[in-house]
């Protein structure tokens, strides 16, 4: 009996379609998914435009994907690794933080030719070189500031703004200039430098080491007080690259008290008289120092008076009060604090020039 699938006669010989005809040809598995073209199903061909076949990806396209995923894998665990390596071996890292250097003071005392003149604090700033300088922390400027070779204009302007607290601090603090406390200056200053300050605060020597009128202005409490709190400043900031990782600011300032003898109260006319300090602060900054909002005194230049060539600057200044006389007459050089953008005066003592004293 013949198959469902065959005619009752059996097949043809000799017809197409025998299996003589395809008896040759084996499809076994492995061609099968050679094929590159495969038939899509009657349901898929039923779509408008749906074709009848579609390519199928070869063997060695699998194993050529395959491959360009692990090479992909091997370039970037490369990439990775030089990485590494350069930064470990990379010779031109940033530098690490550099060691401060200790701070050279220099305190020149300035002798007047005569009597210190004395009046009430209004009447002695308006007659003298002081009439038109600003008070307090407004009378430190910063200048317009700009981007150096190494440095962006923010770090610059960091620099100046750190400069600046640091005058206001040594300077201007109220309990500080009565030597109450010293801790606003302190905070300020590179770590490196903090003995040298200290010992500056605690023993101050004569030895361009250790003045503490070079750190900041104190007055002894117990011989003057401030007659008026407002102090007079005026004077300049700059600023220059030094190295690839350091930058420069030099602080050149007057400064002007009005002081009166302590325990006085309101004291009589004539009481309260100027003391002006001329002050050259050279700050150096590193990139650490500027993120951490410190700074490192390289050299500081004061030049006081009226004051006595022979009293001792190392500690708090000493200023000759109104109607007080130099027992000495001071050097040969006769300096004029509010003359700024000059170079300090060169000896131990100097002759304060008439001219910065208040005309009454």
């Amino acid at each position: 009996m013949a198959g469902r699938g065959d005619p009752p006669e059996g097949t043809p010989e000799g017809l197409p379609g025998g299996e003589d005809e395809y008896r040759s040809v084996v499809f076994d598995e492995a061609f099968v998914r050679a094929a590159h073209l495969q038939e899509f199903s009657a349901r898929e061909r039923m779509g408008e435009y749906a074709q009848a076949v579609r390519s199928r990806p070869s063997a060695w396209e699998g194993r050529s994907s395959s491959r360009q995923a692990i090479l992909l894998v091997l370039l970037i665990l490369l990439a990775f690794g030089t990485a590494i390596y350069l930064g470990v071996r990379n010779p031109y890292q940033p530098p690490v933080d550099q060691r401060a250097e200790p701070l050279r003071t220099t305190v020149v005392p300035l002798a007047p030719k005569g009597p210190v003149a004395g009046g009430v604090p209004d009447r002695l700033f308006d007659n003298s070189p002081v009439a038109e300088y600003r008070t307090g922390a407004a009378g430190i400027n910063l200048p317009v500031a700009g981007r150096t070779t190494h440095f962006a204009e923010s770090q610059v302007v960091t620099a100046l703004s750190i400069a600046k607290d640091y005058l206001v601090a040594s300077s201007l603090q109220p309990d500080v200039l009565s030597g109450a406390t010293v801790r606003p200056a302190r905070l300020l200053l590179d770590p490196d430098q903090l003995e040298q300050f200290d010992r500056s605060v605690e023993t101050p020597a004569d030895d361009g080491r250790h003045a503490l009128a070079g750190w900041l202005v104190r007055f002894d409490p117990r011989q003057v007080v401030l007659a008026d709190p407002a102090v007079r400043v005026q004077g300049t900031l700059r600023f220059e690259e030094t190295s690839p990782d350091t930058l420069d600011v030099t602080a050149d300032h007057t400064y002007t008290y009005a002081v009166r003898p302590a325990g006085q109260g309101a004291g009589p006319v004539g009481a309260a008289s100027l003391f002006t300090v001329h002050r050259e602060v050279h700050f150096r900054f590193d990139r650490e120092d500027l993120r951490m909002h410190r700074a490192e005194l390289v050299t500081s230049t004061a030049e006081v008076g009226p004051q006595a060539c022979g009293a001792d600057t190392t500690g708090s200044v000493k200023p000759l009060l109104a109607g007080a006389s130099a027992p000495e007459a001071g050097g040969p050089v006769v300096t004029d604090p509010y003359a700024t953008g000059r170079p300090a005066a060169p000896s131990l003592c100097g002759a304060l020039a008439p001219s910065a004293q208040p005309s009454l």
